[in-house]
C-alpha cells in the first residue's frame, strides 16, 4: 500500500489505525487487537506513524522506531480541533492524521527507559509527601479535639508525638491513644519512604551527565535536575531556551485586540510539578540574594528586580530564567551568571 502516514489511537487492548495516501486521503480505516497491530507495523515499509501523546504512546513509538518508522507524538490539545463529526475512534484516527502534518506544530517528545524510570520515581515519592502531609494534618486535627495542640511542622510532631501517646493525664482514651499511635506508624512509614525515594534520586543522578550539569545553576538540586531531566532530556526538542520555559508555564500569558497586546500572569501550561519545583528553588536563590546582600550580577540584578516589583515576582521571572539558562546548560553551554542576567 502507498500510505504516507498513520494515525494510531491508542488503547488498552483495541486499536485504531488509519492509513492516508500520498493525496492525503483515508485509505483504511480499522479496528486491530494488540497482537494484531505489532504484526501489521512489522510488515510495513518505513512509514511516518503519528500518535496522540498519552498513556502508552512512549512504549509503542520506541517500539515502532525499533522497526524503521519515524514517529510523531501529537499533545492531545492539537489533536481535538481536527475531530470532525461525534467523538468515536474512527474520527480520532484521522484527526491524529491530520493534526500531524500541520505546520508549526511542536509534538511531544518520546521519553526513554531512564526517563520513565525517573519520572516513576518523583511521582511515587511525591505521593508519599502528600500522605505524610495528610496524615500530619489528620493527627494534628484529632489531637486538638482532645484539647491537645501541636506545632504544623512534621518535625515538631514526630518528636512530640510519642509523649503524648504514653502520657497517661491527658484526655484521650484508650481507643484515641490506639488509633493514633497506629496512624503514627503510617507516617514513619511515608516519610522513611520518601527519605530512601530522594536517597535512590540523588544516587541516579551521579550517574547522569546532564543532571549534574543542571546541578552547577543556582537553585537546582538533585531533585528539580532530576525532574528536568525527566521532563525534556537533552532538551533538543526545543529550538531556543524560551521555548522551553514557554513548556514548563513560565512565560507571561498574552491577550490581543483591536492591536493592543497585553500580557498578564504566566500561562501556568505544562508540568505542574516541575514548575513548583523550578519556582521553589527560584525562592531559596531570591531570599539568599536579599539577605546576604552580595554583589555578584545575578543577586545585584534580584535585589533590583525584587525592590521595583516585590519578591514573588521575582521568584516567577527567576525561575523562568534558570529554566532558559538550564535548556543552554543541557545544550553543552557552561553556566555564566552573567548570561541569565541578560
Amino acid at each position: 500500500m502507498n500510505t504516507s502516514i498513520l494515525g494510531i489511537d491508542l488503547a488498552k487492548n483495541y486499536f485504531q489505525v488509519c492509513g492516508l495516501n500520498q493525496a492525503n486521503k483515508v485509505q483504511f480505516n480499522r479496528k486491530m487487537t494488540r497482537n494484531k497491530l505489532a504484526e501489521f507495523m512489522q510488515q510495513q515499509n518505513p512509514v511516518l506513524v503519528a500518535m496522540e501523546a498519552c498513556c502508552s504512546s512512549n512504549y509503542w513509538a520506541r517500539k515502532f522506531e525499533e522497526m524503521g518508522h519515524t514517529v510523531r507524538l501529537v499533545p492531545a490539545q492539537h489533536v481535538k480541533p481536527f475531530v470532525k463529526g461525534n467523538k468515536d475512534d474512527r474520527n480520532d484516527a484521522v484527526a491524529i492524521c491530520e493534526a500531524a502534518l500541520r505546520p508549526n506544530i511542536h509534538f511531544a517528545m518520546i521519553k526513554t527507559h531512564v526517563q520513565q524510570d525517573t519520572q516513576m520515581l518523583h511521582r511515587i515519592r511525591q505521593l508519599h509527601v502528600r500522605q505524610t502531609t495528610a496524615i500530619v494534618n489528620q493527627i494534628r486535627a484529632y489531637l486538638a479535639e482532645y484539647g491537645i495542640v501541636v506545632q504544623k511542622q512534621v518535625d515538631p510532631l514526630l518528636r512530640t508525638l510519642p509523649s503524648i501517646i504514653d502520657d497517661e493525664e491527658n484526655d484521650l482514651t484508650p481507643l484515641a491513644r490506639q488509633l493514633i499511635s497506629e496512624h503514627y506508624q503510617s507516617l514513619l512509614d511515608s516519610r522513611n519512604k520518601a527519605i530512601e525515594l530522594k536517597k535512590q534520586i540523588e544516587l541516579s543522578n551521579n550517574q547522569n551527565l546532564y543532571c549534574q550539569r543542571l546541578q552547577a545553576l543556582p537553585g537546582i538540586g538533585p531533585i528539580i535536575a532530576s525532574a528536568l531531566y525527566a521532563a525534556v532530556g537533552n532538551g533538543s526538542q526545543f529550538s531556543k531556551g524560551r521555548q522551553m520555559s514557554a513548556w514548563v508555564g513560565l512565560t507571561p500569558a498574552h491577550f490581543g485586540s483591536g492591536g493592543k497586546n497585553t500580557n498578564v500572569d504566566t500561562t501556568k501550561r505544562g508540568d505542574r510539578y516541575l514548575r513548583t519545583l523550578l519556582i521553589h528553588g527560584a525562592r531559596t536563590v531570591v531570599s539568599w540574594a536579599i539577605k546576604s546582600n552580595k554583589k555578584d550580577p545575578l543577586s545585584c540584578w534580584i535585589q533590583r528586580l525584587a525592590a521595583r516589583r516585590g519578591k514573588r515576582k521575582a521568584y516567577v521571572a527567576l525561575a523562568n530564567k534558570l529554566t532558559r539558562a538550564a535548556w543552554r546548560v543541557l545544550q553543552g553551554e557552561r553556566y555564566d551568571a552573567r548570561k541569565i542576567t541578560t
